[in-house]
C-alpha cells in the first residue's frame, strides 16, 4: 500500500459497471478508498457530500453530459478530476481540460498508467477542497446545489444574479472588479457595461441584505468593484 494515498478518496463517476468494478480494484490496490456513482447528478452529489481527494470522471453519462459536470464541479470544488472516456480525438481532450479537468485519459488504459496521472494530478492539487456550503450571517449557500437560502427560506435569483454571487463567493474577502466580472459573466466586449452590475447588485442586495441601502455583506468599492464580507 501507498503511505501517500492511504488516506485519500477517489469518486469514481462512470455508468459502465465493469469499469467502476475495475477502477475500484485498480485504486484499492493501490491504497486508495473509493466511492462510485453511475451518474453525472449523482457524482455531484457525492462530491458535495465525500469531498474526495480527486476524481475520475467519464464523458459519456446517461443524465448529465460530463463536461456538464465538470462546469458545475469547478462553480465550488478544486478536486483534481482525471478524465477517463472512450473519446480519444484533440477536440474532445481540450473541451475536458478547458472545462476544468485536470488530466485526460482514454479507454482502454493501463493500470500503472492511470495511478501515475493520479498520482501527478495530486501532487499538483492545491490542497483542501472548499465547502461546499457557504454561510455567513443568515444567508447560507449551497455551491453544489446552486441553492441560496436567507433565514432558512430558499430565495431565487435569476441566473445573472447567482453567478455574480457565485464569483463574489469564491473570492469572498478579496475585491473583485467591474472588469473581471464583466468579462466572467458577459463576456470580452462587455466591460465597458458597468451598468449591468448595478443593477443586478441592487436586487441581490434587496433579496439577500436586512438593509439593502446599507450592505453587510454585499460591499461597494467605489470605482473598483464589490468585495464578499462574511464576518
Amino acid at each position: 500500500m501507498n503511505a501517500q494515498s492511504a488516506a485519500q478518496t477517489v469518486l469514481v463517476i462512470d455508468d459502465e459497471v465493469q469499469i467502476r468494478r475495475l477502477l475500484r480494484i485498480t485504486l484499492e490496490a493501490a491504497g486508495y478508498s473509493v466511492v462510485e456513482a453511475e451518474a453525472g447528478r449523482l457524482g455531484l452529489e457525492e462530491a458535495a457530500r465525500r469531498q474526495p481527494d480527486a476524481i475520475v470522471l467519464d464523458l459519456g453519462l446517461p443524465d448529465l453530459a460530463g463536461l456538464e459536470v465538470l462546469r458545475q464541479l469547478r462553480e465550488w470544488s478544486r478536486a483534481p478530476v482525471l478524465v477517463l472516456t472512450v473519446l480519444a480525438e484533440e477536440a474532445d481532450k481540450v473541451a475536458a481540460l478547458d472545462s476544468g479537468a485536470d488530466d485526460y485519459l482514454t479507454k482502454p488504459f493501463g493500470a500503472a498508467e492511470l495511478t501515475a496521472r493520479l498520482r501527478a494530478i495530486l501532487r499538483r492539487a492545491p490542497g483542501e477542497n472548499e465547502p461546499s456550503v457557504v454561510a455567513f450571517g443568515d444567508i447560507e449557500i449551497d455551491l453544489a446545489a446552486r441553492i441560496v437560502r436567507r433565514c432558512g427560506a430558499e430565495v431565487r435569483l435569476t441566473a445573472k444574479e447567482y453567478a455574480m454571487l457565485r464569483l463574489l463567493v469564491q473570492h469572498r474577502g478579496k475585491v473583485v472588479t467591474h472588469g473581471q466580472m464583466l468579462r466572467e459573466l458577459w463576456g470580452p466586449k462587455a466591460e465597458g457595461y458597468t451598468h449591468y452590475l448595478r443593477v443586478h447588485m441592487t436586487h441581490i442586495r434587496q433579496k439577500l441584505e436586512a438593509e439593502p441601502h446599507r450592505p453587510r455583506h454585499l460591499k461597494t468599492e467605489s470605482g473598483i468593484g464589490y468585495r464578499l464580507v462574511t464576518d
